[in-house]
């Protein structure tokens, strides 16, 4: 083989490699997403419950005194 052909068939090997990784880097970066995605509604559900909890205790009555005083 040529010189030329040698270096057309490890330009084409770089190509596929590179294209292999390539896939492989957005399967990862679609798991991620999932993963932020749903840390992000947990970080929702907890924000509401937190708020919920809040108001809650402004509603709580005064502290007074114990009737034994």
């Amino acid at each position: 083989m040529s010189d030329e052909q040698n270096r057309i068939i490890k330009l084409e090997e770089t190509v596929a490699h590179q294209a292999k990784t390539i896939e492989e880097l957005s399967d990862q970066l679609a798991e991620q997403w999932k993963v932020v995605e749903q840390t992000r509604q947990k970080l929702d559900r907890l924000t509401e419950r937190f708020l919920t909890l809040e108001e809650q205790s402004l509603d709580a009555p005064a502290i007074t005194r114990p009737p034994h005083y």
